[in-house]
């Protein structure tokens, strides 16, 4: 079973917003909840999947994913073009890119990511772990 859902604090909810509004849906990810202190997504069309949630933070601090705590984000795609098209919107937008597409064959074989910093700093990553589009 999925996670059933997580939650990321950020210190600045609408810079979150407006950068998770646009990618989401490239990801395959829809608006769930959203009120003025806290916003949502989950898989679309009620797939099954895990909801991420966003909250303000209540306590100032700098993050860095090699401290304690969230090490980074991973999206699964269908596909190796749905991992190139995050990359793309990914770099026209300026984002600092951690690792280009690739394989990764030490995970398994096939395993196709990119990874990238959003604009507070936490990792992410979309993989194809089977492209779906080869089948």
């Amino acid at each position: 079973m999925p996670l059933g859902h997580l939650g990321v604090s950020v210190p600045d909810l609408a810079i979150a917003k407006a950068y998770y509004d646009e990618l989401m849906p490239l990801i395959g990810y829809e608006p769930f909840v959203a009120s003025a202190d806290q916003f949502s997504y989950q898989p679309v069309q009620g797939k099954p999947g895990t909801r991420i949630f966003f909250y303000p933070t209540l306590e100032a601090s700098d993050y860095s994913r090699h401290r304690t705590g969230l090490q980074h984000l991973a999206f699964m795609v269908l596909t190796r073009a749905a991992v190139d098209a995050v990359h793309a919107w990914v770099e026209a937008r300026g984002e600092e890119i951690v690792h280009p597409p690739k394989e990764w064959p030490e995970y398994h074989e096939g395993y196709y990511a990119t990874f990238w910093l959003d604009p507070h700093g936490f990792m992410l990553e979309a993989v194809c772990h089977r492209d779906q589009s080869m089948r």
